[in-house]
């Protein structure tokens, strides 16, 4: 499912038109980027949580020469599923 279709769902769904669930679609998005951007967790009971992951420098290895190479620091988002979501799969 892209966003497109989650869209047309959701639309069907709450019969709301595609351009407000999709500008909501996007409020949100937006507002989980921001949150997590300033380093605060977004935790959303049964679904999961989204957070800010800070990755250490470290040194790697090229796989075709076998070199070293040096990996900056870096930041990354997790997602973390919530306990209603895992069990319903």
């Amino acid at each position: 499912m892209n966003k497109t279709d989650l869209i047309e769902k959701v639309a069907a769904d709450t019969k709301a038109s595609k351009s407000d669930v999709e500008s909501i679609l996007k409020s949100i998005l937006e507002n989980i980027k921001k949150t997590v951007k300033k380093e605060e967790p977004v935790q959303l009971i049964g679904f999961g949580s989204f957070g800010l992951v800070h990755r250490k420098a470290r040194v790697g290895r090229n796989p075709q020469t076998g070199e070293e190479i040096k990996i900056k620091a870096s930041k990354s988002v997790s997602f973390k599923a919530g306990k209603a979501f895992k069990e319903s799969l």
